[in-house]
């Protein structure tokens, strides 16, 4: 059964909603012909076999994909085994409301109150980056990348100054504690390149460097990181229920549940509407302020007051753009420029309009696959988008969608459609969200990065504007604009 859940989360929940009625599937309504319930009888008559087929091939022209080369057969009967179980009102366990909070008595207990129940997943989630954020070297040595004893002229610390080790993907930061407060020190590892670069935000770049003196020891991370990079950070005494991206940061307090198992007294996102379960993710992956600052004399850089099932519009407002301009953190186009503004490029998609959620690609819990997607990039876009569909690709194969080679780096959804545009540190990009194809007459006319430079760098700026040109089966209204 915990294996039929899994496939089915990870191949139908995006259409037929985790209790398999459609619950937080923004578009579920609008879908013609609609998708029934699962747990309704006349879907519950097929035979095992009669599912195992639809789910195998789809239903044309329903617009549900076909599974097959997706999903291995004991994946199929795995999900076949998990719609048996669906109860007549949908789900495993009642549903919670879209509009849930928190429940009001309830407090922070911390991710290890989990451990004992949900084992498998706390195993998971310990590897991932969401749970190492933050670590402290005393505890884990292992944490600091560079070998401090070796001088460089930008780092001015030892390794006994550091209290607080930040990032191990493409970046790693280094905090000093100085009374009840943390504060950055001015050097930084390129995880990457493997060389120190300097840190520090320079004036007319972040929106709240202005308010604080230009120095890293007059900056303390409370304001600036620490809310988003911890359970329950209490502004006034600045304690945490603990440091980085524990289970109640996304599921709320989790005391009454502990206390008391139950899916009625504990958050989960894949229940809320796409709003508010996106808002979980978005609260940390954007670049935005509090709508009320300061915050008792200081100017925060997260949503302070939000907590998992909330309104986040309710306490946070995402960086302003107009159209054309391109700043510190957008294109003109208004993409994304720099890192951590997954949600703000993501709000802007047609994948967020019709009701996709982050999880629906990416697992919190941890996958081991890059980014904790799902499956791999090359295969994860094609659980909705098969060639022929009506999610698109409007082509017979891959290969004539793309006009790549089948397995290549240009034949990868992500290539075109997720470019890896904004800057992380030096030259080290991350992908966009806002999953739209940056033409190459845009990006040029808007100096964008396009995706086809990415790979063709050695070509002219307007050499794949060609090639395109003679691709008769896409539309040139849409890409060559």
């Amino acid at each position: 059964m915990d294996f039929g859940r899994i496939s089915y989360s990870r191949y139908c929940n995006s259409c037929h909603g985790l209790d398999g009625t459609g619950m937080g599937v923004a578009f579920a309504t609008r879908m013609s012909p609609p998708a029934p319930s699962l747990a309704a009888a006349r879907v519950q008559a097929y035979t095992d076999s009669q599912l195992k087929w639809i789910i195998e091939n789809g239903l044309w022209p329903s617009g549900m994909p076909g599974s097959k080369g997706a999903l291995a057969e004991q994946q199929i009967w795995s999900i076949v085994l998990y719609m048996r179980h669906l109860s007549p009102t949908g789900g495993l366990a009642p549903a919670v409301a879209s509009d849930a909070t928190p429940p009001a008595a309830a407090t922070y207990v911390g991710s290890k109150s989990c451990q004992k129940c949900h084992a498998d997943i706390y195993q998971r989630w310990q590897k991932t980056p969401m749970a190492n954020v933050v670590r402290d070297p005393r505890e884990h040595p292992e944490a600091i990348i560079p070998d401090l004893s070796k001088p460089d002229p930008l780092v001015k610390f030892t390794k006994a100054d550091v209290a607080f080790v930040y990032g191990s993907i493409w970046k790693q930061r280094y905090f000093t504690r100085v009374g009840s407060d943390y504060f950055p020190e001015g050097a930084q590892w390129d995880v990457t390149h493997k060389v120190w670069r300097p840190y520090f935000v320079a004036p007319n770049t972040d929106w709240w460097e202005p308010f604080y003196p230009p120095a890293n020891s007059k900056r303390p991370t409370g304001p600036t990181c620490d809310g988003c990079h911890s359970v329950n950070y209490n502004i006034h005494d600045k304690t945490v229920t603990e440091w980085n991206v524990g289970c109640e940061r996304c599921h709320g307090p989790g005391s009454q549940h502990v206390a008391h198992h139950s899916a009625k007294n504990i958050l989960n996102p894949g229940r809320m509407d796409y709003v508010r379960a996106n808002d979980t993710c978005i609260a940390c992956h954007s670049q935005g302020r509090p709508l009320n600052n300061p915050i008792e004399h200081r100017y925060y850089d997260w949503a302070v007051g939000y907590e998992a099932g909330r309104n986040l519009s309710d306490y946070w407002k995402l960086e302003d753009h107009s159209l054309g301009e391109t700043t510190f953190t957008h294109f003109a186009d208004g993409t994304a420029h720099k890192n951590r503004m997954q949600g703000n490029d993501f709000v802007q998609s047609v994948m967020y309009r019709r009701g996709v959620t982050c999880f629906s690609c990416h697992d919190a819990h941890g996958s081991g696959n890059y980014a904790e997607l799902r499956e791999p990039a090359s295969k994860i876009c094609l659980d909705c988008h098969t060639p022929g569909g009506l999610n698109g690709p409007r082509a017979a194969t891959l290969e004539e969608h793309t006009h790549h080679k089948a397995g290549s780096a240009g034949s990868d959804c992500v290539a075109c459609h997720m470019p890896a545009i904004q800057t992380e540190i030096a030259d080290v990009k991350v992908h966009a969200h806002t999953f739209n194809f940056i033409g190459p007459n845009m990006a040029e006319k808007y100096k964008i990065p396009s995706p086809c430079a990415s790979c063709h760098a050695d070509k002219p700026a307007l050499w794949a504007a060609s090639q395109i040109k003679d691709w008769k089966e896409t539309s040139p209204w849409r890409v060559l604009q």
